[in-house]
C-alpha cells in the first residue's frame, strides 16, 4: 500500500504540482492532468508547469463535497 504523504490540509505546500494534487486525491496522474485542464478547476500555468494554490483547491474540494451550493 502507498504511504500517504499528507495528513490534514494544513501540510500541504502554498502550491501544489499536479502529482501532488493526484496523491492528495487518490487519483492517477492522467486523471489529475485531466482534472487541472478542467473548467472550474482552480489551477494555473506558468510556462509549461501547472500549479494549484493550496487555498482554491481547498476551496474546490469543499464545494464539491457540497454538491455545488
Amino acid at each position: 500500500m502507498k504511504e500517504v504523504k499528507y495528513k490534514s490540509y494544513d501540510e500541504l505546500p502554498l502550491t501544489l504540482s499536479v502529482p501532488e494534487v493526484a496523491a492528495v486525491l487518490g487519483i492517477s496522474r492522467a486523471g489529475a492532468y485531466e482534472l487541472a485542464r478542467s473548467k472550474g478547476f482552480p489551477s494555473l500555468s506558468i510556462g509549461s508547469r501547472i500549479i494549484v494554490p493550496k487555498d482554491k483547491f481547498i476551496a474546490w474540494i469543499e464545494t464539491q463535497c457540497t454538491g455545488g451550493k
